[in-house]
C-alpha cells in the first residue's frame, strides 16, 4: 500500500464520513420505520396473547386441582387408582 500524505488521509476520512452520512440518510427512510413499527405492534400483540393464554392455563390448572380434590384422586397424577363404589 502506498504511503498516504496528510492530505490523502484527510480525503479518505471525508469520503468515509460522506458515506456514513449517506448511509444514515438512506436508513432513516419511511420504509424502515414502518417495518420497525409493524414488528413492534406484532410483538406487543403476541405478548398480550401469551399473557392471556398463561392466565387461562393457570385457571384450568386450578379447576383441575379442585376437581381432583373433590373426587379424592391424587393431584400429582400418581399411580393411585380410584375404584368407584358400586
Amino acid at each position: 500500500m502506498p504511503d498516504l500524505t496528510p492530505q490523502g488521509w484527510l480525503v479518505l476520512a471525508l469520503v468515509f464520513l460522506l458515506g456514513l452520512l449517506i448511509g444514515m440518510a438512506l436508513m432513516a427512510g419511511g420504509k424502515w420505520k414502518a417495518r420497525y413499527r409493524e414488528e413492534l405492534r406484532k410483538r406487543e400483540a403476541l405478548e398480550v396473547e401469551r399473557s392471556r393464554l398463561e392466565s387461562q392455563l393457570k385457571h384450568a390448572e386450578a379447576r383441575g386441582i379442585a376437581a381432583h380434590a373433590r373426587d379424592g384422586r391424587p393431584v400429582d397424577g400418581g399411580t393411585h387408582t380410584h375404584t368407584p363404589i358400586a
